[in-house]
């Protein structure tokens, strides 16, 4: 996403940003930046460098005086990321000073009117919880032996949830950005209407499913531990996140673009889909079913995957897309 996202960010950097409006001056010559769901790196360092290298290149070409700038960097992520090994990553040669901030992005993060750009990549996808309508057997929406989005009673309650959280999100950000300041969003979605089942990422989390079925039926995990077990995930289109920023009304959107993941392209590779696979979700596994089903399942990840390959194919098959939009506080 961050390669994707390289030209556009340089040039709404260049073309957007208002140094005097954000109160950049001789009194004021630090600039705060924030990674929203910043993980434990490379690819936060990467981004964090194309945007200090940016604003570099705008102050130099477009100011009249010369200002010694400074850049305070906040990483943000959920609580259970792993901080230490972020931080022995960090780049040794780094223009920026560091600080973690472990938290949901969903609550609030910094002081009111304290940052001046925040950036996020591949993590507004990741809800806040799974909705509890999900796990619960005497709701409409119980999401039995399946992981996702199955049913449209299912479907609803994490659209509902994905409203509610991105709804959070967009009003605690508008307390902590400076009025002017930017808001860089990249996530992946889906093409309006499409049903989730019909997404490659949903194939990928439907076969998923049915590894973890075919464990409980010989006896390895319980299926009640299946049935309350489901992805905190919704690919949102982008219909769905223009009509939220419009309804919270704190920004205004600057850019939009969409780009390609190439999905049908990885699909093909096993290794690679199995290894992001495991990376995204291990975790979560772990957490609910225990170390000791880890390796089993992803071997039968594995095996499962490659017998349905065709299946990524098929003319039905959505793949999704990432979605950059740019935004300015009021």
């Amino acid at each position: 996403m961050v390669d994707a996202g390289k030209q556009l960010i340089n040039e709404v950097i260049s073309e957007k940003l208002d140094m005097e409006k954000l109160g950049i001056g001789p009194n004021c010559t630090t600039i705060t930046v924030a990674d929203l769901g910043c993980s434990i790196g490379p690819n936060t360092f990467y981004a964090i460098q194309i945007i200090i290298e940016a604003i570099k290149l705008k102050h130099i070409t477009k100011s009249s005086e010369s200002l010694n700038l400074e850049f305070q960097v906040y990483f943000n992520d959920n609580i259970s990321n792993d901080f230490n090994m972020l931080f022995r990553s960090l780049p040794p040669s780094r223009e920026y000073y560091v600080v973690g901030v472990p938290n949901s992005f969903y609550e609030r993060l910094f002081p009111k009117s304290s940052i001046h750009l925040m950036y996020s990549s591949a993590s507004l996808h990741w809800l806040s919880g799974v909705p509890k309508e999900v796990k619960d057997p005497n709701s409409l929406a119980w999401n039995e032996e399946r992981i996702y989005c199955a049913t449209e009673e299912v479907t609803k309650a994490y659209s509902c949830q994905f409203e509610k959280d991105m709804k959070s999100f967009l009003r605690t950000r508008a307390e902590e950005l400076v009025s002017g300041g930017l808001m860089m969003l990249f996530t992946v979605v889906r093409q309006k209407d499409t049903a989730h089942s019909q997404t490659s990422s949903g194939k990928f989390y439907d076969i998923l499913g049915s590894c973890l079925i075919k464990m409980a039926n010989r006896g390895l995990i319980s299926k009640e531990k299946v049935n309350s077990f489901n992805l905190p995930i919704y690919n949102a289109s982008t219909e769905e996140l223009k009509e939220l920023i419009d309804e919270v009304n704190y920004f205004t959107i600057e850019r939009m673009e969409e780009y390609s993941l190439g999905s049908i392209k990885m699909a093909r590779d096993t290794q690679v889909v199995i290894s992001h696979i495991r990376a995204a979700f291990e975790g979560l596994i772990r957490n609910h079913f225990g170390d000791e089903v880890i390796e089993e399942l992803f071997e039968d990840y594995t095996k499962a995957y490659a017998e349905n390959l065709n299946t990524f194919q098929e003319s039905s098959t959505k793949h999704n897309s990432t979605f950059a939009i740019i935004l300015k506080r009021i």
